[in-house]
């Protein structure tokens, strides 16, 4: 209601009709005007500006009042230097990435950035040592597996730089990033009865259940990760062929698998008994509560896991929005089928990437174990 406040001040006298205001392009400005009067980071006003606003107009519509269409962002948001708009365009053209990732790379190229702002260096003085100390800095406040990301990022926008002639050395082979072992972290898959009870534990009684219960058996059945299931979208459900198509986040690449019966039915128990009627989502999985935007994050993903996985009274050392894909990989790959299957359902283009399921498959482990001699 603060940032409701503040933006029909800023636009006294009101206009006419002043729905007409609720735009996002209106919004974005008016951020950005608020930030730099106040001396606040922009991009973060807008953030919380731009949330407001659009849960402000969703209230009103929800209400009967007409207001203007709130402009969905697609790709790359807007505005940002131009150093990042060529960055994202040259991981778009020359690496084939998908904008969720380019994003992902653009926040942590504007964190070293921002580092280098704050000890007045420029981007073409950067130094050996002032990579060591952000990658120090970094792993203060981020587990190893996020400093290696943010490390793999900062490398990319360093080939960037060199590859742009805005740089004439190229310091990305010196980036050192901590290592990660394979399988250092305990198993992330589930057992398969921990998976039956965990879906029984949901009650599908209420509206959330209903939801809950069929992103669940969705993710557990074709072992879908939290961004697959999140962008699913009414279009994408073809009742007729019974099929269900994904996109999968990293790269964009789509697969086709078949709607089965049990799936088919828990997402017409949803859509008709338990998605919210006033929400123009596309998506198929939104939100309980106003305003009734898409699941878009994996925290909520892991934040249904874990709830649930609390009512089933499962201990597991990891529970996150990924445990589910894991699980599925590791039934598939103990009851038979063969890996190269397993790693097209899973989105995998080498098979390095589908051994992290097959590692803890102990019962197809088992029979490749060697007998161990006696020695007297």
């Amino acid at each position: 209601m603060r940032w409701v406040r503040c933006f029909y001040e800023a636009h006294v006298p009101p206009a006419d009709d002043e729905t007409a205001l609720l735009q996002r392009a209106v919004v974005v400005t008016f951020a950005r005007s608020y930030a730099e009067a106040r001396g606040i980071g922009v991009r973060d006003a807008q953030e919380a500006a731009c949330g407001a606003l659009h849960a402000w107009s969703m209230a009103l519509a929800a209400l009967g009042v007409v207001v203007p269409g709130w402009t969905p962002v697609r790709g790359v948001p807007e505005p940002v230097d131009p150093l990042c708009r060529a960055f994202a365009e040259h991981q778009r053209q020359h690496r084939g990435l998908t904008p969720r990732y380019i994003l992902k790379q653009m926040r942590h190229a504007v964190a070293w950035q921002a580092f280098l702002h704050r000890r007045r260096r420029r981007l073409a003085d950067a130094q050996l040592r002032h990579i060591d100390t952000f990658v120090e800095v970094c792993a203060q406040r981020y587990a190893r597996t996020t400093v290696a990301d943010i490390c793999s990022s900062l490398r990319a926008f360093l080939r960037f730089l060199h590859a742009t002639e805005r740089r004439r050395t190229d310091l990305a082979s010196s980036v050192v990033a901590p290592l990660v072992r394979r399988g250092a972290r305990p198993p992330r898959a589930l057992p398969w009865a921990d998976v039956r009870r965990l879906l029984g534990s949901v009650d599908q009684s209420t509206r959330v259940g209903r939801r809950d219960f069929a992103l669940l058996l969705i993710m557990a059945t074709y072992g879908m990760g939290a961004g697959e299931v999140t962008a699913i979208t009414l279009d994408d459900i073809d009742w007729r062929a019974d099929t269900l198509r994904v996109q999968r986040p990293k790269t964009g690449t789509p697969i086709v698998v078949p709607l089965l019966p049990p799936v088919a039915r828990a997402l017409v128990r949803y859509l008709r008994h338990g998605r919210p009627r006033p929400t123009r989502a596309r998506q198929v999985f939104v939100r309980a509560r106003a305003p009734y935007t898409a699941l878009t994050s994996s925290s909520a993903v892991r934040h249904i896991v874990v709830t649930h996985a609390q009512d089933a009274q499962i201990s597991a050392p990891y529970l996150g929005s990924h445990v589910l894909r894991h699980s599925h990989a590791t039934r598939q790959i103990n009851e038979g089928a063969p890996v190269k299957v397993v790693a097209d359902i899973l989105g995998h283009r080498r098979p390095a990437a589908t051994s992290a399921y097959a590692r803890v498959a102990l019962d197809r482990l088992r029979e490749m174990a060697l007998s161990v001699p006696s020695w007297r």
